[in-house]
């Protein structure tokens, strides 16, 4: 068995505990605050727009800025064909922004200005937590069939770890959020119980060959031998989403950082959250088992 270079298990608490301090503040704002929904949830103005030259994106994000949008969601269709998306926005607010894209982008014909309500986004957040409960049952089920309910409780538990610190950062600092985050959270979970499935596949395999030493000395060599995989698949993807982040389109940056922040939770999560509740289960059953005895 691989030598414990330091003994995780032995600070449970402090592990659980980092991770409140994240959670508790989060589940208060979350109450209080709620979480800022972009127009995807609450609805806006929609502009169809036809110019009559070629136009970079960056030129109608910049118009959109000088009146606060630097948010809104730009589809570019081609060249000069663009559909945007904003918050809602009044009458003349609606007029000035439009004459700014004469002004300074180009002249252009607008096929189609109107209010749009919150109905996709509406729909879209109905179905992800359809496929979360769907997701998060067959999960269990699998888990448990294939490991024990003990690994599937504590997979499922490091999953809402996840999720809910994704949730926390986002409420707390009022980072807008669109539909593409409910795509980032569901990645966010795919990715976590991934991580999470990993160590608890080297704990089985270890508790299988076991030959001597305590249940919690298993469960610290199984995290330190796939340390090195946790580690080295968590920075990988950190840095190529820390790229996206600071050089890619501003449309993609709610996805990104949640993701980001999935990830780095997800890797903790895995290692510091998922083995420690698995143990602390283990011991449960074993003294129920005793006391039933």
């Amino acid at each position: 068995m691989t030598e414990i270079k330091y003994d995780l298990m032995k600070h449970k608490k402090l592990w659980f505990i980092i991770s409140l301090l994240v959670i508790i503040p989060g589940l208060i704002s979350l109450t209080f605050q709620g979480l800022n929904l972009g127009i995807d949830f609450t609805g806006g103005n929609l502009w169809h727009l036809k110019f009559t030259e070629v136009v970079d994106t960056a030129q109608v994000r910049q118009v959109l800025a000088d009146y606060g949008l630097e948010g809104s969601t730009i589809q570019s269709i081609s060249n000069n064909e663009y559909i945007i998306r904003t918050k809602v926005v009044d009458q003349d607010t609606t007029a000035a922004i439009l004459n700014s894209f004469s002004s300074q982008v180009g002249s252009y014909e607008s096929l189609r200005n109107e209010l749009v309500g919150p109905v996709i986004g509406q729909e879209l957040t109905l179905k992800a937590l359809y496929a979360l409960l769907i997701a998060a049952i067959l999960m269990v089920v699998y888990i448990t069939y294939r490991f024990e309910w003990s690994f599937a409780v504590a997979a499922i538990a490091a999953i809402m770890h996840d999720v809910l610190i994704t949730l926390s950062v986002f409420s707390i600092f009022q980072i807008e959020i669109d539909s593409a985050f409910v795509a980032a959270i569901l990645t966010v979970i795919g990715y976590s119980i991934n991580d999470t499935i990993v160590i608890f596949d080297r704990i089985r395999e270890n508790v299988k060959y076991r030959k001597s030493g305590t249940l919690e000395e298993l469960v610290n060599a199984s995290v330190w031998q796939t340390m090195g995989r946790s580690i080295n698949t968590g920075l990988t993807v950190v840095f190529v989403l820390l790229a996206m982040l600071f050089f890619g389109g501003e449309t993609t940056k709610v996805f990104v950082l949640a993701l980001l922040i999935g990830v780095i939770s997800g890797a903790y999560s895995s290692i510091f959250n998922a083995s420690p509740i698995w143990l602390k289960l283990k011991g449960w059953e074993k003294k129920r088992k005793r006391i039933v005895a």
